[in-house]
């Protein structure tokens, strides 16, 4: 059994006991988290998809990490203009614990 699931804006695909990073989720080590933005459930080779979805995923924050740092360098030939700048996003793995 899977589901693909909306978080953040991306797409997806779970089944249970999978673990995975997902775009930064509020929450502590440990908190449980139902994700109701189900778009697709295939249960034994039956798909559910749309409106006729009922299921919710269930899962578990384990924990945070950053993700690579992206740099943005901004450069003016001939002028001295240069600007250095990164960021790293944040990112949550979680547990999927049950798909219904």
């Amino acid at each position: 059994m899977f589901a693909i699931v909306k978080i953040a804006g991306q797409q997806f695909k779970v089944a249970a006991g999978q673990q995975l990073y997902v775009p930064h989720i509020a929450g502590n080590a440990g908190d449980k988290i139902e994700l109701s933005e189900v778009l697709l459930v295939d249960n034994g080779g039956k798909l559910t998809v749309g409106q006729e979805v009922k299921e919710k995923v269930k899962a578990e924050i384990i924990g945070e990490k950053q993700g690579d740092k992206v740099i943005a360098f901004k450069m003016k030939r001939r002028k001295g203009f240069r600007k250095k700048i990164g960021h790293r996003k944040l990112y949550t793995r979680i547990k999927i614990e049950s798909i219904g």
